[in-house]
């Protein structure tokens, strides 16, 4: 199977300029993606590029990574309704210097045969003057041409408009295309469906100015079936940084998959094989209740953006909402576990010393409405403190007994979490 091949089953491929497919079959290509630096994290609805990328290096050919420091002070139009915030060049560079750290987990840089490279478009973009610029590129493309482009037609017609800032990227993008064949011979470049009229203008101009053939494979958008926009939530975006996203709640978000979106994730996500992909087919055909299709989605996404020990850390974790030990772990994990959970605080004053009854603790946060009732629980094994069960009524519950001294765990019967800030 070679990488066209491969995309194809994993239904990767949305569009891809005629010849792509011979040439791939019997050529080892250099080909690159472009990446936004607007921030100094990649989220998730980058990934499927990553792994295109990633994927193009498996298969023996050169990735690009191009980080866009020019085009980035720009702002591409494609997808958006309004112009995007301009960054300023400082900005680009601390957010490129976070991307390439990110990238460097799915992409080998060092390997001697088809290293993985990392560009910022900033290094050519910077330097041309805009006359020049008109003279070599601007004079290749007519403004019908650019107008009939889905995503500035979208724009024109809307109440806000493009600006002549916007309307010029796709002039900007298709000089990196050819910057790179000169520099790289890079023949191929990926991206999203959104990215084709970019794309096709570059290999064009590729064609013109230097008589070559370059190619072009676009990725279908991703969507959820249920409409919702891929990698948001509502707490906002799911970023690959684990200071933006905790790989407890970069975990969780994938093992919330639907049903519907599961196949089609491991496919576009994993590295999982035909084979593997289809027995978890089976499986969430015939025990959708076992979730084993998600569960793998989420252990294979979160050891290949946080690795082995983070994905140990987060799968022990999720057990103690099924009642796992607690013992190891640390304040931020717990904060991450029990963030949906019902909360109350309570003055460290108050644990101090002696501590606190049990019962009039259970009483004080609401998770029984007595200390009587309080204490009638416990005396039926009913009430856990940090999932272990007490079994004395007349226990008190001090600092000694919390979690990086900033939280306790209460309990009642199997599922009823209550979380106790100590403040």
């Amino acid at each position: 199977m070679n990488l066209f091949e491969e995309l194809q089953w994993r239904g990767v491929i949305y569009d891809a300029t005629e010849g792509i497919q011979e040439v791939i079959a019997r050529e080892k290509l250099t080909g690159y993606i472009g990446f936004d630096p607007s921030a100094s994290s990649l989220h998730v609805g980058s990934l499927l590029q990553i792994m295109n990328l990633a994927r193009l290096q498996r298969y023996g050919h050169s990735p690009i990574a191009v980080v866009g420091g020019g085009t980035g002070l720009i702002g591409d139009p494609s997808g958006k309704t309004k112009e995007r915030q301009l960054l300023t060049k400082e900005q680009v560079e601390e957010n490129q210097s976070g991307i390439r750290e990110q990238l460097s987990r799915f992409l080998d840089f060092e390997t001697k045969t088809n290293p993985a490279r990392i560009v910022n478009n900033y290094d050519w973009l910077g330097s041309i003057s805009y006359i020049d610029f008109l003279r070599e590129v601007g004079k290749y493309f007519t403004v019908n041409a650019m107008l009939a482009k889905e995503s500035v037609k979208r724009r024109i017609e809307s109440e806000d408009g493009i600006t002549f800032t916007e309307f010029s990227y796709m002039l900007l993008q298709a000089y990196d295309f050819l910057v790179l064949y000169d520099r790289f011979h890079c023949t191929l470049q990926m991206g999203g469906s959104d990215q084709w009229g970019n794309i096709v203008a570059g290999a064009d101009l590729i064609r013109r100015l230097r008589s070559a053939k370059a190619y072009g494979i676009v990725s279908p958008l991703v969507t959820s079936s249920m409409g919702v926009k891929f990698g948001k939530t509502e707490a906002g975006a799911v970023w690959l940084d684990a200071q933006w996203t905790s790989p407890y709640r970069f975990y969780q978000y994938w093992l919330n998959t639907e049903d519907a979106d599961a196949i089609q994730y491991l496919k576009y996500f994993t590295w999982l094989s035909e084979t593997e992909i289809a027995a978890l087919e089976t499986a969430l055909r015939e025990k959708p209740e076992n979730r084993e299709a998600q569960r793998a989605l989420a252990r294979e996404i979160t050891r290949m953006t946080h690795g082995q020990t983070a994905l140990q850390s987060v799968e022990r974790a999720s057990q103690v909402l099924f009642g796992g030990e607690m013992e190891g772990l640390r304040a931020a994990e717990v904060q991450d576990i029990f963030q949906d959970v019902p909360s109350s605080a309570v003055e460290k004053s108050r644990l101090q010393g002696d501590g606190l009854p049990l019962v009039e603790l259970l009483a004080l946060t609401g998770l029984l409405p007595s200390k009587g009732e309080a204490r009638r629980m416990i005396q039926q094994g009913g009430v856990y403190l940090n999932n272990r069960p007490v079994a004395e009524a007349q226990k008190t519950v001090s600092l000694a007994d919390s979690i990086d001294g900033q939280f306790l765990v209460l309990r009642k019967g199997r599922k009823n979490y209550h979380l106790v800030k100590i403040v």
